[in-house]
């Protein structure tokens, strides 16, 4: 069976040639001659035919302004329509791969795994996981939505000429469609002149949800029971496996311009588009249940149910019997969709939560079966009832935080109007203060007053303020979550119970609408997990809370700052340690630990493949639920073609299925002692080299001259500021714009740097690379952590960062380019030696992807770093520098 007429080498050849088209049409021959050298010289230099980039320098250093802006716009462009070609071959590749029944990491070998469990082991598993896929605003999506938009466009035209029988007269209109949208895309602007406000980034966030999760959220569990079922012999109830969260237009941490009305405004938007979805489904519903009252009985619970609509809404009674004589189904869909229309409003009638609309879908599901139409309910009514249970009436949960000084600030603030003097308290005077202010029954603080206080403490009171308010009007599950970014003590989690307490959204005992989160993510946060946690769960109020909220505690762990302060293996070493600690902690306490991990896009920020990160997790912290944040252009790369969405939470549900499998059989694994001390001396040596590094004399200046830094921080990615102080140091700026920056110079020290010197030491002192080899093969954590940094090696490109090195001041280039260099070179050689192959990138895809791309990346680096030694810049150069930003992270597909 033919699936597909077309390849990737069909795609890229014809959408580079129309691109090469639309840029001679739209500028000049001249223009299209200078981009087509620019090309080949760099082609040529890649494959050994030319021995220097000099013919590359001379002829961008000659280029005038206006054209270095077509050459930018050139290889933006090209990046952009090749992402689409290689997007199209993803979804060839899943396609055809289940089509055989070769499909790796599927649902289907998960039900394969999970059968060598009996009937009460699986139940158990198939209870416990729970997965969270969590969306924020972090500012890493470098494309505006304008652009996205007619990408998605022309993406969708090649779905049609790859899996559609066209006519010649047809496929020529398809090319033609394409045309045009590529010259529109020509004719757009690439850059945006503003920083996206934060509700911007929500609407982002909800397109994701409304235009691709929502309609595949039933065909992936409808596959699992398919699974099962074949696996299995019979069917078995499949309970919520999935459900997700959003930081967009509530995330606070750093950015003063998300409001009380932001989440106002969003979380109102979400409910009316997922009522919206909700509505056209139950039309089209309408359309399907037609049948006739006269032939069939529908059963005494579902007359009861239309007869209760039918007293909750006299006034349609007439109208809907008129309408739909003797059609009991549609008279009760359209009740159905009219209690949707009054959700929210002053009207009576209107269902009070989407348990009452899954209720009505249950009634009707269960008439349609005793009636013989058992495809029917499985075609139309349980698709639709995995929505409802999925994305509820919320869309999204809205996960709230902030920097847990904010909340030290407002707490003091606020008791100092009470005569209390909490600044001057140690940390124990403060958390017993808390505790007894939580569990009597008279407030203590006003949080609807906010004269005479600073205007952060203005800020966290009306938010706590609005909480009790979006909780009454949108549902608790709605906003039920609050990270606390920074937390290094209990207190810095209690002020937060005590703030939710006084704005009456915690009522102790019994009552506790927030999950309080507390995000450790500095070394000294991890290390003190113990200390931090043990004290809380030993609270009296804080026990209170836990109980009321099932007894679980959902911890974070921040993956891009401890990366940023200790380093990449120092940093996945602390986690991986305090992660198992945690487990501890909460197993000695009887309560349920909930890991978030706040991963991004990039490997130094926790990110590479999803499905091997969570079967890397110690077992004994595999407790079935798990959260991680998912952000900027790894949200799209993941979540716009919904083939490839369907994937990824397939992948997401094999491997948490069988991580938790593997828990229950095994809840801790085996590790040799051996291992765990090469671990702990490799991990202290790195930490300390890679400390030294960044605390050398000269290196922040190193950075801001050798790196497009300057450029990233003033490029409008996102509402929030890249710097917490505004200040250019290493501590203070966000994990986003460092990690951001080292990869536009192809130089992506995060991701690899101290590996070597962290091995070599290991080796110098007694141990072996045959034991390195072992870990390798052997422990998951180790293998993952080991590929991941291989990736960034295999990504970094020596020759282009020295363009960039050659930037600095020439005494700071030779202070740290060697330095780094060689630590790069000796990192590749142990990583290819430890893994036993030949190149940093083992997976056959990826290698091809950057042989294709390399040759057309180097010649906007070189630009960038052409317009970068420039001391002064016109308008038009600025735009065009901030283009070449936009176009290499398309080329390297990511940012930060």
């Amino acid at each position: 069976m033919r699936l597909h007429d077309r390849d990737v080498r069909q795609d890229v050849r014809e959408l580079g040639a129309l691109l090469g088209d639309v840029l001679e049409d739209q500028t000049s021959r001249e223009a299209f001659e200078t981009v087509e050298m620019l090309r080949t010289s760099a082609i040529d230099y890649r494959d050994g035919e030319l021995d220097s980039r000099e013919a590359l320098h001379e002829e961008l250093n000659g280029l005038t302004p206006e054209r270095e802006s077509i050459v930018a716009r050139a290889f933006t462009t090209y990046f952009e329509l090749i992402n689409l070609a290689e997007e199209r071959q993803r979804v060839r590749a899943i396609r055809t791969a289940s089509h055989e029944e070769t499909l790796e990491d599927s649902l289907e070998t998960a039900a394969k795994e999970l059968d060598e469990l009996d009937d009460d082991e699986l139940e158990q598993v198939l209870d416990d996981v729970l997965i969270e896929p969590t969306f924020t605003a972090h500012p890493t999506e470098a494309r505006r939505k304008t652009v996205k938009s007619k990408l998605r466009s022309v993406a969708n035209h090649l779905e049609t000429l790859d899996e559609r029988r066209l006519t010649n007269k047809e496929k020529g209109q398809v090319e033609r469609d394409i045309d045009a949208e590529v010259t529109s895309l020509w004719q757009t602007p690439q850059v945006r002149d503003r920083s996206p406000e934060p509700e911007d980034e929500a609407r982002n966030v909800q397109w994701y949800l409304e235009n691709t999760l929502f309609d595949i959220v039933g065909e992936v569990y409808d596959e699992l029971e398919d699974a099962f079922e074949d696996e299995l012999g019979e069917e078995i109830d499949i309970p919520k496996l999935v459900e997700f969260r959003s930081w967009a237009g509530s995330d606070r941490d750093g950015n003063p311009f998300v409001t009380p009305e932001v989440t106002t405004n969003t979380l109102e938007r979400q409910r009316r588009v997922v009522l919206d979805r909700y509505r056209d489904q139950l039309k089209s519903l309408s359309r399907v249940l037609s049948q006739d009252g006269t032939r069939i009985a529908v059963g005494e619970r579902f007359e009861k149910s239309l007869t209760a609509d039918r007293e909750r809404l006299p006034g349609l009674t007439e109208e809907v019997e008129e309408r739909y004589p003797n059609e009991p189904y549609r008279q009760k869909l359209k009740l159905m969709r009219e209690r949707l229309n009054r959700v929210g409003d002053v009207r009576p009638g209107g269902y009070e939560d989407e348990d009452e609309l899954a209720e009505d879908l249950a009634v009707i599901e269960q008439s349609l079966r005793a009636n013989g139409a058992d495809s029917v309910a499985e075609a139309y009514i349980d698709p639709l009832a995995r929505q409802v249970d999925t994305f509820g009436f919320t869309l999204a949960s809205l996960d709230l935080r902030d920097h847990q000084e904010q909340h030290t600030e407002t707490v003091t603030e606020a008791l100092a109007r009470e005569g209390i003097d909490y600044e001057s308290m140690d940390e124990d005077e403060r958390v017993e203060l808390l505790t007894e202010s939580i569990l009597q029954d008279e407030s203590v603080v006003d949080v609807s007053n906010v004269e005479g206080v600073s205007d952060t403490a203005a800020r966290v009171l009306e938010r706590f303020d609005s909480l009790a308010e979006w909780q009454e009007e949108y549902g608790i599950q709605a906003i039920d979550t609050y990270a606390i970014s920074m937390t290094e003590e209990p207190s810095h989690v209690l002020e937060v119970l005590f703030l939710a307490d006084q704005a009456d959204v915690v009522d102790l005992p019994g009552h506790c609408g927030l999950d309080i989160v507390p995000l450790l993510e500095t070394e000294s946060a991890l290390s003190g997990a113990r200390r931090i946690m043990g004290t809380l769960f030993e609270n009296e109020a804080y026990a209170k809370a836990l109980e009321a909220r099932d007894n679980t505690q959902e911890i974070m762990l921040g993956y891009s700052d401890s990366n940023k302060e200790n380093g990449f293996l120092a940093a996945n070493w602390s986690l991986y340690e305090n992660q198992i600690r945690l487990g501890e902690i909460c197993d000695d306490f009887d309560v349920t630990m909930r890991l978030f991990h706040g991963r991004g896009g990039s490997i130094s920020r926790g990110g590479g493949p999803m499905n091997d990160a969570l079967l890397a997790l110690p077992n004994s912290t595999v407790t079935g639920q798990v959260k991680f944040t998912e952000q900027g252009e790894a949200i799209a790369e993941k979540y716009s073609n919904p083939r490839i969405a369907e994937r990824n939470l397939e992948q997401m549900l094999n491997a948490q299925l069988r991580a938790r499998k593997r828990s229950l059989q095994q809840p801790y694994e085996d590790v040799e002692d051996e291992w765990i001390e090469a671990m702990r001396l490799m991990a202290d040596v790195a930490r300390d080299e890679y400390r030294d590094l960044l605390n050398t004399e000269g290196f922040v200046e190193y950075f801001g001259q050798a790196t497009p830094i300057g450029v990233i921080e003033n490029l409008n990615l996102g509402s929030r500021p890249a710097s917490r102080s505004g200040e250019r140091k290493v501590e203070d700026l966000r994990a986003i714009p460092w990690v951001f920056s080292w990869t536009q110079s192809r130089c992506i020290i995060p991701g690899w740097y101290s590996l070597a010197t962290a091995m070599d030491a290991y080796l110098d002192d007694g141990g072996d690379i045959e034991t390195l080899q072992e870990m390798y093969a052997e422990w998951p954590f180790f293998q993952s952590m080991l590929d991941n940094a291989a990736m960034a090696i295999g990504r970094t490109d020596l020759d282009i960062a020295a363009e960039y090195a050659d930037l600095a001041d020439p005494e700071l280039r030779e202070r740290f380019f060697p330095r780094v260099s060689e630590e790069h070179e000796r990192a590749q050689e142990l990583v290819l030696e430890i893994a036993g192959r030949d190149d940093p990138i083992d997976r056959d895809w990826l290698q091809k992807s950057l042989e294709r791309r390399n040759p057309y990346v180097d010649p906007l680096n070189l630009l960038q770093t052409h317009l970068l030694s420039q001391t002064h810049r016109t308008d038009l150069e600025e735009r065009t520098l901030r283009l070449t930003v936009k176009g290499i992270a398309a080329g390297m597909k990511n940012t930060g």
